[in-house]
């Protein structure tokens, strides 16, 4: 069984969106990050999720890691 590669804090917001399509932007949305339409800011896409909570982007990084890792 292929081993899979789990979220981090230093995953950035773009693997989410890539990896898990309309769920992660849902997930994102859920904890305050509204990633809007078409993702035509390319600094926030290459932006970490950790980062993103330093700068109160996204709330309860913890919790949200959870629920991409379980998804």
């Amino acid at each position: 069984m292929p081993e899979v590669a789990l979220f981090s804090p230093q995953s950035k917001v773009r693997d989410v969106v890539e990896r898990l399509g309309d769920r992660g932007r849902g997930l994102l949305l859920e904890h305050g990050y509204d990633i809007g339409e078409g993702f035509v800011d390319v600094l926030s896409q290459y932006q970490t999720l950790e980062h993103a909570e330093q700068t109160e982007r996204l709330r309860d990084l913890a919790g949200l890691l959870a629920k991409l890792n379980s998804a």
